[in-house]
């Protein structure tokens, strides 16, 4: 075992003092080969982080479930629109149509019309329809009429369970699901993603009533938003996702940890991850 240590310090020694010292400087960089450049040039426009606007990454958000990014906006407003107007979860066979106003690339990725049948979870969540039928399927189901934001997100937040075998093959989610339409916002939308995820919903009754979420810009989880408490609902979804590996004790001791990661010493980094085999939950795999 020692040998093998000793071979890969040796390497990593090798690689250190030999290679180049980035790629951009490297002659065997691949943009090289296509652009021949001279020593020390750089064919990137690299903006450090001294000066400028801040990263791209700075104004994504937190998903607050299980679901594909760009659905965060729909998800948002169709929180807005059942706890402004719980009558809409009271009898959902009411509801003759909810169409979603998405930007590009929303519209085109997750609203494709070849995502309207997922039969897998990796087709079922990058599923508008099946992302929004599932929430409000949730929301139904479970009967109850939040008191705030932070209560519905967490009451009908979609788990692994929600792209499971049963959960794709729900009869009340498929029946939802086709009530679903698009459509594109257009350049009102557009121009305003990335910096938001502008979306809205727009749910019609049966008896012809129309009820609008507006546009939503920055839904709860997101950078820019400033009304939801994400602490509290980025701690129901750990637990919610732990609980689902280990007993609850550890479950919360480990996350404990992880929150507090920036207090951490560097030994204490090494063990970061570690927890009690033993107290491993028993579950059958969520098969989707």
């Amino acid at each position: 075992m020692s040998t093998i240590y000793l071979f890969a310090n040796v390497c990593s020694r090798k690689s250190v003092y030999s290679n180049y010292g980035d790629v951009f400087r490297n002659p065997e960089a691949i943009f090289r080969y296509f652009e021949p450049q001279q020593d020390g040039q750089c064919p990137f426009d690299i903006e450090l982080s001294h000066s400028g606007s801040d990263f791209a990454v700075m104004g994504m958000h937190f998903k607050l479930g299980l679901y594909e990014h760009q659905s965060a906006g729909a998800l948002q407003g169709m929180i807005d629109l059942l706890m402004q107007n719980p009558e809409l979860m009271a009898d959902p066979a009411k509801i003759k149509n909810i169409n979603v106003v998405a930007y590009e690339p929303a519209f085109g990725i997750i609203g494709d019309p070849a995502k309207r049948n997922p039969t897998t979870r990796q087709s079922a969540d990058h599923s508008m329809v099946f992302i929004i039928s599932r929430l409000l399927a949730n929301a139904v189901n479970r009967g109850v009429v939040p008191k705030s934001n932070e209560e519905a997100w967490t009451n009908w937040m979609l788990s692994p369970h929600d792209y499971g075998y049963e959960a794709l093959n729900d009869k009340q989610t498929r029946s939802l699901m086709e009530k679903i339409s698009f459509s594109h916002g257009g350049p009102e939308y557009d121009k305003r993603y990335p910096d938001g995820i502008p979306t809205s919903v727009e749910i019609t009754s049966e008896d012809g009533k129309k009820f609008s979420s507006g546009m939503v810009m920055y839904p709860s989880g997101h950078a820019r938003n400033t009304t939801a408490d994400l602490n509290a609902i980025l701690q129901f979804k750990h637990k919610m996702l732990g609980s689902i590996a280990l007993e609850d004790e550890e479950c919360e001791k480990l996350i404990k940890t992880l929150v507090n990661i920036e207090k951490l010493s560097a030994w204490e980094m090494q063990e970061v991850y570690e927890f009690d085999y033993n107290k491993l939950q028993k579950n059958d795999p969520i098969d989707g």
